[in-house]
């Protein structure tokens, strides 16, 4: 059987990224994606629904989301789905989450005044082209990193 996976998805960032390195100095990037939908039901009423994603970033591109996005800064991105499993360090019960890890991403506007608490002048004039994406370097392996490097979030 064949297998496919892959996530597009464009929404506006729940928190400034937050960028860790592994002891190997592999940069590793967090986000929080809210996506929002909405529709008219069948009484005419306008509904609204949010849907929260964690999405991890390696290298190159962890680096970039790092440094040019900020709360509130709408972005599309483009990855793969990946299960977690777990047991709580406190309550030694099983826990689970599904997120996206990224392997590309566009910027959605130009990120002046919007989200980033400043004006259009205070953004660096080396920000990357809207269309620009940066493929993930490191690590290759599962994107994910090596047993040795225990990054807590």
């Amino acid at each position: 059987m064949a297998n496919f996976n892959k996530v597009i998805l464009a929404g506006n960032l729940t928190r400034d990224p937050e960028l860790r390195y592994t002891p190997k100095g592999t940069a590793i990037a967090r986000i929080g994606l809210a996506i929002n939908r909405k529709w008219k039901s069948e009484t005419g009423e306008m509904k609204e629904e949010v849907t929260f994603v964690d999405v991890d970033a390696f290298g190159k591109t962890a680096e970039t989301i790092g440094q040019y996005l900020k709360k509130g800064r709408p972005i599309l991105i483009e990855g793969r789905l990946r299960y977690d499993s777990w047991e709580d360090k406190q309550t030694k019960q099983k826990k689970n989450k599904l997120g996206v890890v990224m392997e590309t991403f566009q910027f959605l506007d130009s990120g002046g005044g919007r989200g980033d608490g400043g004006d259009a002048s205070a953004a660096p004039s080396s920000r990357p082209a809207a269309g620009a994406a940066s493929a993930p370097s490191e690590p290759t392996e599962g994107d994910t990193p090596p047993e040795g490097d225990d990054v807590p979030f």
